[in-house]
């Protein structure tokens, strides 16, 4: 079942997306344009959260609407881009009916990522593209100590894909509101199996080790 824990977190995440993490945020939306390109046409902002990324989707020409769960965040989002509570894994838009899509650090809010990936590809019109931008798979997440950041240190939790609570960083993100793990081979399972091709796969990092992953992918026509 898919919850709302932002809920409880979303003036701190948004105090903690425009501020304390602005260097990230940037570098993670110069991997967007560099993935999304240029519209125009509507692009759904899946699990926008507080709408963070709008200004980057205008920035391109794109015109972005947004879905979440998170009452909570969408009270931020509604100031940055026509917004509608949904759940991502069903979402309330018509077959075919968007050019593109993208879902940004969200993948590990959901109990069901393919779930989502084949909510996206329904909604792509032909030739539609569709963006993933997340944590690394690889190298972020509770079984990943990322104190030294030249030397990742992965344990077993890497096989997990349970919600977990756990994270070498007590006061971030994940210590309060969790995380689902998706391990590689099953994030791109997920957008092969939705019928969608990948076109183009990213990693980058502000350290010798990424610590972020995307792909961009487009629904055949």
């Amino acid at each position: 079942m898919t919850v709302a824990a932002y809920d409880a977190y979303a003036d701190w995440y948004e105090d903690y997306v425009t501020d304390t993490s602005a260097d990230y945020m940037s570098r993670v939306r110069q991997r967007l344009g560099e993935l999304l390109g240029t519209g125009p046409g509507r692009c759904l902002d899946v699990c926008c959260g507080t709408g963070v990324h709008a200004a980057e989707l205008r920035r391109l020409g794109w015109a972005p609407v947004g879905v979440d769960l998170s009452t909570g965040q969408l009270r931020h989002a509604r100031g940055r881009l026509p917004v509608s509570v949904a759940d991502a894994a069903a979402l309330p838009v018509a077959d075919a009916a968007m050019p593109a899509a993208v879902c940004v650090l969200a993948h590990t809010d959901v109990p069901d990522y393919a779930a989502v990936v084949a909510e996206v590809a329904r909604v792509l019109s032909p030739g539609g593209r569709f963006v993933h931008l997340g944590v690394h798979p690889c190298f972020v997440g509770a079984f990943a100590d990322r104190s030294d950041p030249a030397r990742i240190l992965i344990d077993g939790g890497y096989a997990e894909r349970e919600r977990s609570f756990r994270a070498w960083a007590p006061h971030g993100v994940r210590a309060r509101v969790g995380a689902w793990h998706v391990p590689l081979a099953d994030l791109l399972n997920a957008v092969t199996e939705a019928g969608l091709t990948v076109t183009r796969v990213v990693e980058s990092g502000s350290g010798p080790v990424p610590d972020v992953f995307g792909l961009a992918a487009v629904k055949p026509a």
